[in-house]
């Protein structure tokens, strides 16, 4: 009737005003049905995250190091000693500070906890570069908030892994030169960390500086 110019049959007048407040209210969130599966990162980006870091008991030298360098990389995060506390007792207290994410790094592995209602994530590590490891030593450590790429995340399961991995970070700004990468490749995740800088006025010539860890 619209489109020809024609008036609203009468039988549907009376609905009209109820659907057009239902189509106004409709934003980003709610344009589609939900899932059954509950959406924990259903607002990030409205608040900066707040990351609570820690270790297993006990932490061997190289694996403080490695927790020191996690809390550089990821911004807004806070670092705690572990002591003799369980992990649900930690939680407890993350849930509390109103903290978004408790990361427990323990020796070849790390666990990812998004509060309050999880799921958590475990995640087995390998290969690990400190910063005084890397050859030809590491480039400064910038306090920008980095931009996230994520490569080979297309499956609903690399979607929400992928989820858990960005909303670890804040929204940066559109010129920040810090990039982290997650590149996923049959189920083994290689990360990156970097800077760059632009080789005089040419978009496309930049040079990679590695930061670490």
């Amino acid at each position: 009737a619209l489109s020809q110019g024609k008036p609203l049959p009468t039988e549907l007048r009376a609905g009209y005003d109820k659907l057009k407040s239902e189509i106004d209210a409709e934003d980003a969130k709610h344009d589609r049905p939900a899932s059954h599966v509950d959406d924990e990162y259903g607002d990030a980006g409205w608040n900066d995250p707040r990351v609570c870091m820690t270790t297993s008991r006990a932490p061997s030298s190289r694996l403080k190091q490695f927790a020191k360098e996690m809390k550089l990389l990821i911004p807004n995060s806070t670092r705690i000693n572990r002591g003799s506390h369980r992990v649900d007792e930690l939680v407890e207290q993350c849930k509390t500070s109103d903290f978004n994410d408790l990361v427990v790094g323990r020796a070849g592995r790390a666990d990812c906890l998004p509060l309050p209602l999880g799921p958590t994530a475990y995640f087995t590590l390998s290969g690990a570069v400190l910063r005084h490891d890397l050859e030809g030593g590491a480039a400064p450590m910038s306090e920008a908030y980095p931009h996230v790429i994520l490569n080979q995340f297309q499956t609903e399961l690399g979607r929400r892994v992928g989820n858990i991995l960005k909303c670890l970070f804040p929204v940066p700004k559109l010129d920040t030169r810090r990039v982290v990468t997650f590149s996923n490749s049959d189920d083994h995740i290689s990360f990156r960390h970097h800077v760059y800088k632009k080789e005089g006025n040419k978009e496309d010539k930049v040079t990679l500086y590695e930061v670490g860890p």
